[in-house]
């Protein structure tokens, strides 16, 4: 079984969870979508994430999800898993679970309640303690958990607990942190960079210090080719592709709409049967759905001139 490390570069993509109109999980999509983020080049992938509607699953079927797509990977990529719970004992049981089924490492959110820094560092401090030697992902997202982690209290975590071995960083704005923790002696080991935030500071992020992307985006090619390019030092062909695909990455970032643009999008490119959400969330609107066509039928014509 393949571990995640602190080496973890690329674009581990964040997967939908998708539904049929009625609610229950559609597994031959779910195929389907893994089948489609290998074939662009995904280095990993990651489910049960906040876009992947995981409060929405019962344990079991988080389980039943994260199994199918472990059966579908078959090994070829990391899958990372999120097990972010109210309590460690639900966490410890995903944990387990995932990982006896072949996952490579497990992501943690901070539960919004976390108010100083002592708090933070104790709260993962115990999170670490339960999952064991499981590699796992600290993820930095204050515009969703309300937790704000600074640069000290990130290294204080790092330095604390070595199971930790890569940050989702996707605080906004997040730049100068990331540069802050790439400086020489911040951290006192390095540990694998990789942001979120729909990619939608993708180019920036790659020439600040991160390795890679872990997040979503319907046309997550977008995502590889900056990252390719990016590595092969390219970064003009990197930001002509950032440059096609911002208008539609800028359109799915609205907070409340966003994974009903991604769903919608995705499902017209027949990744998925149906865009639906699981309740509570709704559909587009018949405008909304007119103006994510009208930005994919521009970024078709920009790429086709980019060649």
């Amino acid at each position: 079984m393949t571990r995640l490390t602190a080496e973890a570069k690329g674009v581990y993509v964040i997967a939908v969870t998708p539904f049929h109109a009625d609610g229950r999980i559609d597994y031959d999509s779910t195929d389907r979508m893994v089948d489609f983020y290998l074939e662009v080049g995904a280095t990993g992938l990651t489910v049960l994430g906040m876009m992947g509607e995981a409060p929405k699953l019962t344990i079991e079927e988080s389980q039943a999800v994260v199994q199918r797509i472990l059966a579908r990977v078959q090994g070829r990529v990391p899958v990372v898993v999120g097990v972010s719970a109210p309590g460690f004992a639900q966490m410890q049981t995903l944990t387990r679970m995932v990982m006896d089924d072949g996952a490579a490492g497990v992501m943690i959110a901070p539960p919004g309640s976390l108010r100083t820094d002592d708090q933070i560092v104790g709260y993962y401090a115990q999170a670490a303690d339960f999952i064991g030697d499981v590699p796992w992902v600290l993820q930095d997202f204050p515009l969703v958990t309300g937790v704000q982690m600074s640069v000290p209290v990130i290294a204080r975590i790092i330095a604390a607990n070595p199971t930790c071995v890569c940050l989702k960083h996707e605080d906004w704005p997040g730049l100068e942190k990331i540069g802050a923790l790439r400086k020489a002696g911040t951290l006192d080991r390095r540990i694998s960079i990789l942001c979120g935030n729909g990619g939608v500071f993708l180019p920036e992020e790659m020439a600040r210090g991160a390795d890679g992307a872990m997040t979503g985006f319907a046309y997550p090619e977008m995502m590889v080719g900056v990252v390719e390019n990016h590595a092969k030092g390219d970064m003009d062909r990197a930001r002509d592709l950032f440059d096609a695909y911002l208008p539609l990455a800028r359109f799915e970032q609205q907070p409340g709409l966003g994974l009903a643009v991604r769903k919608y999008a995705l499902a017209r490119r027949g990744v998925i049967a149906d865009p639906a959400l699981r309740r509570p969330g709704a559909a587009l609107s018949a405008a909304s759905r007119a103006e994510v066509d009208l930005l994919i039928a521009r970024q078709e014509r920009r790429l086709k001139e980019l060649g």
